[in-house]
């Protein structure tokens, strides 16, 4: 303590003498993480004030106890782990892929004498470590004080039961223990483990008590004659208590018992009295156990065996003095380390502490920032608080107040609202607030109200970060680890707190192996006392001296490239918010008038018209600051050699590339650097980020001064710098870039996966945007005309002498447009449908119209969104429509067309299929009904919009009113005018829940939400996805997070899952040569965002073909499967090689686990193997590897930790690739990483496996669930893709069938990769409203044009199904025609040029057979663009 108060101290020596003020400064700080370190490994930790007032009645003085008190600072024998920044090298996870290696053993206390004593024993099973150290040395106490009784203790982490060893000593333990206590016992899987080994010995001891847990573990409990056995099953007075809190208040189980502590008087008057003295033992133990110290563990551990053990009850051998009552401190309050006592009143610890405590550190009350920490009671309880005293210091050696804030549960609204505000004021008195705890703001790891914690935050309005202390890990094994934070931990204390809104899961602390006790991490602690500062800083700094560092992005590295971010015009963008900031009183400099004018500055030449290579340098480093201000430039030099190295430098210094606006720098963030490396690609790790990109972030925070920086766009390349998964150390390249400056990021509304990633790497707030307003892709060209003699077959199918002459122009229209390679049956080009009755005339007809209704019908965005300009009224309706397309039963309504389709008594889902079919009455039906749909929704539109497009309130009374009088609402109208009488009370759901969502479309808190995140303000959190599925999306402007991982998949993914797999099989089995024959291996890929956005629905596809059901636990979590019978499930059990995207495992490991326990337990399954193909190739592989059919059964694949995609995109990208072998070579050693639930710690290197697996795959997968991204909007697709891999490895080369499913609309479609393929050029590259709406945003415009083509390219190269008219139509579109030509020059010379090397690559590849006429104009006019580029 004296150290901790040294240091504070020296922190006005940094500004005398700052060179030597500053080593004493930090040498103290150090000290005391080193005491901190030290005294976690002792038996207590330091004593204060009012602990020492508290233990004095509960230790005896017994010459054995007095011998056990010794100086807190003593170390015990054991040898100590102290955290420093040093972290290892090593690789890999102990415990040979457990996520701890830690030993029970450690937690074994025996008594050394028992001279003849009455000896129980005691096993506890519990979820964090904290206990550990209190059991010991209240097992201690009890061995050495007690003259009658003594007891043997022993330990388990919850974690530690995954270890088979460990379950079969946890197993022999139970078996002669008297007493059994288990706590928080919430991981499932566990939760079953601890019941097995339990439950049936449970009647034979003495006592067992379980604190909160999984219901089934709490059923277990028996104290007497007082049980949990009907607990969540029948009446108890408990269970009815527990529901009636958690109706009141939405307590959740805890919080529930800790009123019932307070409010047991009341209840135990309705029991017996033998059970009314058997429910209050239990409740004083459970007090006891919240109380948490040695002395609590002592009493409650001596009372339940003279009350309950066999041997000790009724034998007088416990003195009643020695069993106190509970010492405890009160349920809440504000703690200090420092203070004379707890408070319970937010006055007088600030008089306290602005009195007496600041004045003595040298801070000043009335300036310094104020930094709100919330605490976990049972640290504190425990005495093992020794991480929080840490961070504490370095709060306050740095010159901030702090108020640290603890609940006796684990809900902590109530303080927030009560200790976080001064008496009195409305404004909150902390600057920041971090989070220690590690979990959700408002519940434990069982259930959480996330509601009430948003409004008790948004109250607040303060920056809420929440850092994570290790639970299942010690420091080694969590430095060793490439995974990082445990996926548990990750889905609890991750996940969860970042739906409250949370930012910055920075590990600070966690356990000493050997004794359980909490230590710092001294690096950690110093980065989150800085970062937490930072954000508090933004609030007290005036906006004029606050500096801001806007970050684009180049990719692929190229001038007509700067500025690339998904469907954003970025710098129109960021010309908008310059103007808001400006408005906010932002030093901003001359603002350009237009945004060409900033990309002229950004690009030195955005035209290109004369030479200049290199963009804009705003700051040339030299090389020796650069090293003096770079820690970690050695680290760098084993990859990229001594610096400056070969980017982002001329050889002497290195450039940083941007422009200046007074206090705005607009920086391009340099790119990942091995792109053009065919080598470094092929690696299956990436290894680090070269100098130039350290040197830009290096100027950012250390020259420029950033108080904040800015990602602008989906998305950038610091997050996915190598390093952990998830709980960044101080070697991780993420961590070390960002360091410690505020980091906000715009990031696209329907990507909440990467959004994760960002925020979890690299320490982001992120800010969504909206994604462009989506229009019908409509019909142009020959499209439209085939669409128009369709129409006139229509009204003359009947006329036998006009009717055959249309169907015989249709079918030639359908080969002009190529639909024939969409249509297997269509009739010759030649073929006279005169020879045809009527019925199959309107078959082709039918067929025809329904591809191009298809086409016609389907959305795509147009153009680029700027931030904070919300899409208008008009541009809404699109979207509209397709929300009402959805059945919502969780909402209690049907969707729009389903409702119509009832109205004339047919069924939509039948529609659906006859239209699918190409019945041509039933495809007629279906544009009849999607016609009414929208204009009764344009209908509902006008009614809110008013003559400048936009939307208003709109009264519904005086819409009832206006109904009345008018005969109906506007929308039943606009439907009785296309002939569908739909009831007025049918319709009222639909339409009030479409008004909200109009509203949410065209609502805007982009450009506010940032201006409050700059001022150090709460941003609203919210999800991402897709905001058809979800409106909840909507409005854009919040920090977007994911969901809860445990979540998924839920109940109506699986609905939706049925339909998709059923639809799938039928089409391979129809495709077969037999036509009847089922695939016997499908290759799945697995995508983050797709699985947010659905709830699991791709993840619920492999199980259903695995014939695995998966199931919910007690507390609604999807972590249990059972096996769908055979003769239930009607064919074979399909295998699956399933490929998790890099984001997928970081979002979703938990799920992996859960589809390889699934592949495992069908292979395992004793059933015929022809109907059963997972066990039919398990067996084989089994065979041929010499290993068990389990370990055959590895189907669960991704990137190693820390490294994500097979980096095929960025070689197809880049042009830096020798052939399709190595694309393929890539793909196998980027992603044959396995994941195995027996060792759930770690990736396996299995690129032999992987192959043995992919070489049995008859098809390969994947699900498109968004109209905003599709096959070539992005290169994650093909990127994944292992069509042609599979081919390679088959035994008979043959060419797998490769599917895609298409759930963006109503009517879940599977098609072939082919006609996917065919289907997006069509509604995108090829379409003038895509390409004319793109061109509109100029230079961003043309490069997304350019990207689609290149894309296109890319299922060439991996999938081989792009067909040579895509490209054919694409060179009439964009080469062929002068004034096209001249349009994309005059916008992005550079991404024009990028356009003809495509297609002259694809030529020179083989993916495109073309006239010597059109390549030779394409290399004329790649020199005249490369003239142009060059100033020639």
């Amino acid at each position: 303590l004296e150290l901790y108060k040294t240091s504070c101290a020296l922190r006005t020596l940094t500004t005398r003498e700052p060179e030597t003020g500053q080593l004493s400064y930090k040498m103290a700080r150090r000290a005391v993480c080193l005491a901190a370190a030290l005294l976690a490994t002792g038996a207590s930790a330091f004593t204060s004030s009012w602990t020492a007032r508290s233990l004095a009645p509960a230790v005896r003085s017994t010459p054995k106890v007095a011998a056990m008190r010794r100086s807190p600072l003593r170390p015990q024998t054991t040898t100590s782990m102290v955290a420093t920044d040093e972290a290892l090298l090593s690789t890999g996870p102990g415990g040979g892929g457990l996520f701890t290696a830690s030993n029970p053993e450690d937690r074994r206390v025996l008594p050394e004498a028992p001279n003849g004593r009455a000896q129980f024993k005691v096993v506890y099973v519990v979820l964090e470590s904290q206990y550990q150290s209190s059991m010991t040395a209240a097992a201690k106490r009890i061995n050495a004080g007690q003259e009658s009784v003594c007891v043997e203790v022993v330990g388990y982490l919850l974690e530690e039961l995954r270890d088979p060893a460990n379950y079969e000593r946890f197993k022999a333990d139970v078996k002669d223990a008297n007493i059994f206590i288990g706590s928080l016992i919430f991981v499932q899987e566990l939760a079953e483990k601890v019941v097995e080994a339990v439950e049936p010995l449970r009647d034979q001891m003495d006592a067992v008590v379980i604190f909160p847990s999984m219901p089934e573990v709490m059923r277990m409990n028996k104290v007497g004659s007082f049980t949990m056995a009907n607990l969540g099953q029948s009446k108890s007075i408990v269970a009815d208590f527990m529901k009636q809190k958690k109706a009141q208040d939405g307590s959740s189980f805890e919080e529930g018992m800790l009123k019932l502590l307070r409010t047991l008087p009341k209840v135990l008057k309705y029991l017996p009295g033998d059970k009314a003295k058997d429910a209050k033992s239990f409740m004083m133990t459970f007090q006891y156990w919240l109380g948490g110290s040695p002395e609590n563990l002592e009493s409650m551990l001596l009372n339940l065996a003279d009350t309950y053990v066999t041997g000790v009850v009724g034998k007088d051998l416990v003195a009643e003095a020695d069993v106190v009552e509970p010492i405890l401190l009160p349920d809440k309050g504000i703690w200090h380390p420092l203070a004379p006592q707890v408070f319970e009143d937010v006055t007088e610890y600030l008089a306290w502490y602005n009195a007496e405590h600041a004045p003595a550190l040298g801070i000043d009350p009335a300036t310094a920032p104020t930094v709100g920490l919330i605490l976990q009671k049972s640290h504190i309880n425990t005495k093992d608080e020794c991480h929080y005293v840490s961070l504490i210091a370095e709060l306050e050696a740095r010159g901030s107040r702090v108020i640290c804030i603890y609940s006796g549960g684990l809900d902590f609204s109530g303080p927030v609202d009560e200790f976080f505000y001064a008496a009195g004021s409305v404004s909150a008195e902390v600057d920041s607030v971090i989070n220690l705890t590690g979990f959700a703001l408002v519940g434990g790891p069982a259930s959480q109200d996330h509601p009430k914690a948003i409004a008790t935050l948004a109250k607040l309005d303060r920056p809420y970060l929440c850092a994570v202390p290790l639970v299942f890990q010690s420091f080694e094994e969590w430095e060793k680890s490439e995974l990082g934070l445990h996926p548990i931990q990750v889905a609890l204390q991750v996940s969860l707190p970042e739906i409250d809104g949370a930012i910055e899961p920075i590990i600070y602390g966690g356990r000493e192996a050997a004794t359980g006790r909490s230590v710092p991490l001294a690096d950690r602690v110093e980065l989150l006392a800085e970062r937490g500062l930072k954000w508090a800083n933004l609030r007290r700094k005036e906006n004029k001296d606050k500096k801001l560092a806007v970050t684009v992005f180049s990719f692929p590295p190229d001038k007509g490239n700067v500025g690339t971010a998904a469907y954003l015009d970025v710098f129109n963008s960021i010309r908008a918010v310059m103007v808001q900031l400006q408005k906010e009183g932002y030093d901003v400099g001359e603002i350009p008038e237009t945004s060409k004018e900033i990309v002229d500055m950004v690009l030195n030449d955005a035209e290109a018209k004369f030479d200049s290579p290199n963009l804009n340098v705003e700051y040339r480093m030299p090389i020796k600051e650069y090293e003096e201000l770079c820690p970690y430039v050695k680290d760098l030099e084993e990859n990229w050699g001594p610096a400056p190295g070969q980017l982002n430098t001329d050889g002497q210094d290195m450039l940083v590339f941007g422009k200046t606006f007074g206090n705005v720098f607009i920086g391009v963030q340099p790119t990942f650097g091995y792109e053009g490396d065919p080598m470094r690609l092929l690696f299956s790790k990436s290894a680090s980020p070269h100098h130039g990109f350290a040197a830009y972030y290096t100027y950012l925070e250390k020259i420029f001064g950033a108080d904040a920086v800015l990602h602008f766009g989906t998305h950038g390349s610091l997050e996915f710098m190598p390093g952990k998964q998830v709980g960044m150390a101080g070697t991780c390249y993420p961590d070390r870039l960002i360091n410690t400056i505020p980091n906000l990021y715009y990031y696209a509304a329907n990507n909440p996966s990467e959004a994760t990633i960002a925020k979890r790497r690299s320490y982001s707030a992120t800010i969504s945007y909206l994604t462009p307003p989506a229009e019908n892709a409509g019909l142009y060209k020959g499209l439209k005309e085939t669409g128009e003699l369709v129409s006139s077959y229509k009204g003359l199918r009947e006329n036998e002498s006009r009717g055959p002459s249309i169907v015989n122009s249709i079918i030639a229209n359908a080969y002009v447009c190529n639909l024939d390679k969409d249509i297997d049956d269509l009739p010759a080009e030649d073929f006279d449908s005169k020879t045809m009755t009527i019925d199959e005339r309107d078959s082709v007809v039918g067929k025809v119209y329904q591809r191009l209704m298809e086409i016609e019908s389907r959305l795509l965005p147009c153009g680029l969104h700027t931030v904070g300009v919300p899409p208008t009224a008009e541009e809404a309706i699109a979207t509209l429509v397709n929300i009402a397309q959805l059945d919502r039963p969780e909402d209690g309504f049907k969707g729009l067309p389903r409702l119509v389709a009832e109205s004339i008594n047919r069924d939509i889902d039948e529609i659906y299929r006859n239209n699918n079919n190409g019945v041509l009455a039933d495809v007629d039906q279906l544009n009849a009904i999607n016609t009414a749909c929208r204009n009764a929704v344009r209908a509902l539109v006008d009614t809110s919009t008013n003559s400048e497009g936009r939307i208003e309130e709109v009264n519904p009374l005086f819409k009832s009113v206006g109904s009345i009088f008018s005969g109906g609402s506007a929308w039943s109208k606009a439907l009785k005018a296309e002939g569908f009488e739909v009831p007025e009370e049918a319709l009222s759901p639909n339409f009030e829940y479409l008004e909200f969502c109009l509203k949410q479309v065209v609502a805007d808190n982009e450009l506010g939400a940032l201006v409050s995140a700059l001022d150090g303000r709460y941003i609203v959190p919210g999800p991402g996805g897709d905001p058809i599925r979800n409106p909840d999306v909507l409005p854009t402007g919040k920090n977007m997070h994911a969901l809860d991982p445990q979540s998924i998949p839920t109940a109506a993914a699986v609905d939706c899952a049925l339909v998709v797999v059923d639809r799938l099989l039928e089409r391979l089995a129809a495709d077969s040569e037999d036509g009847e024959t089922y695939p016997e291996s499908i290759a799945f890929t697995l995508w983050g965002t797709d699985n947010i956005k659905t709830y699991g629905e791709s993840l619920a596809q492999v199980l259903m073909l695995l014939g695995i059901r998966p199931v919910a636990d007690a507390i609604g979590r999807v972590n249990k499967l059972e096996v769908i019978p055979l003769e239930e499930l009607g064919r074979p059990r399909i295998d699956v090689v399933v490929s998790c995207s890099g984001v997928f495992r970081d979002l979703f490991i938990n799920q992996m686990a859960l589809m390889d326990r699934a592949v495992k337990m069908a292979a395992e399954l004793d059933e015929d193997p022809t109907k059963n193909f997972i066990r039919k190739h398990a067996l084989e592989q089994a065979e041929e590897q010499g290993v068990s059919v389990r370990e055959a059964a590895t189907r669960v694949f991704s990137n190693s930790a820390g490294s994500y995609s097979a980096n095929v995109g960025l070689a197809i990208e880049n042009g830096g690739w020798e052939g399709e072998q190595q694309l393929q070579e890539q793909f196998v050693n980027r992603k044959g990483f396995a994941f195995n639930s027996d060792r759930p710690g770690q990736m396996d290197a299995a690129q032999d496996q992987f192959k043995s697996a992919l070489k049995t795959v008859d098809c390969t997968f994947q699900n498109l669930d968004s109209s905003e991204i599709s096959l070539t909007d992005v290169s994650h697709y093909y990127d994944s893709d292992p069509t042609k891999v599979v081919s390679s490895l088959r035994n008979d080369k043959k060419k797998p069938m490769a599917m895609m499913a298409d759930t963006t609309t109503a009517n879940a479609q599977v098609r072939s990769l082919g006609e996917t393929v065919r289907l997006d050029a069509r509604t995108k590259l090829l379409n003038p409203k895509f390409y004319e709406g793109m061109l509109a945003s100029g230079y961003e415009g043309t490069r997304e044009i350019t990207k689609r083509l290149r894309n296109t390219m890319g299922w060439s190269a991996t999938a081989g199904d792009v067909d040579n008219f895509i490209y054919e139509d694409a060179n009439d579109v964009f080469i062929a025609d002068p004034e096209m030509q001249q349009r994309l020059l005059d916008t992005n010379p550079n991404a024009f040029r990028d356009m003809i090397t495509t297609f002259l690559e694809a030529n020179g590849r083989g993916y495109w057979d073309t006239s010597e006429e059109n390549i030779e104009r394409l290399q004329e006019l790649y020199q005249e663009v490369e003239d142009r580029i060059e100033g020639v």
